[in-house]
C-alpha cells in the first residue's frame, strides 16, 4: 500500500517526511514530486512503509495533524487513472 500525503508545506523534504513517518515504523520509500518547469515541490508526496499495519497507524495519527504550519491530508493512495482521451471519439 502507498500513503498519499497532501497539503504539504513547499519547504518539506524527503528527509523531513522520513523522520515524521519513522515514528510509526520503517519507511521504505518517499516520493516528493516536483514541478517540471520550476523544480518546486508540488505540495504532496507518497510514502511507502514496510508493513501495512504501520501505514494504517500513520494514516490514523497524521490525517488532519498540523505539520510545518499546514493541516495534512493523509490517506491510502488511489491508483493513477489514465487521463489520455481516445483520439477517435
Amino acid at each position: 500500500m502507498t500513503i498519499y500525503v497532501g497539503n504539504l508545506a513547499y519547504s518539506a523534504t524527503e528527509a523531513d517526511l522520513k523522520a515524521v513517518f519513522a515514528d510509526y515504523g520503517e519507511v521504505k520509500r518517499v516520493v516528493l514530486p516536483t514541478d517540471r518547469e520550476t523544480g518546486r515541490v508540488r505540495g504532496f508526496a507518497f510514502v511507502e512503509m514496510t508493513e501495512d499495519a504501520q501505514e494504517d497507524t500513520a494514516i490514523t495519527e497524521l490525517d488532519g495533524a498540523e505539520w510545518m504550519g499546514r493541516q495534512l491530508r493523509v490517506n491510502k493512495a488511489k491508483p493513477r487513472e489514465d487521463n489520455r482521451r481516445n483520439s477517435y471519439s
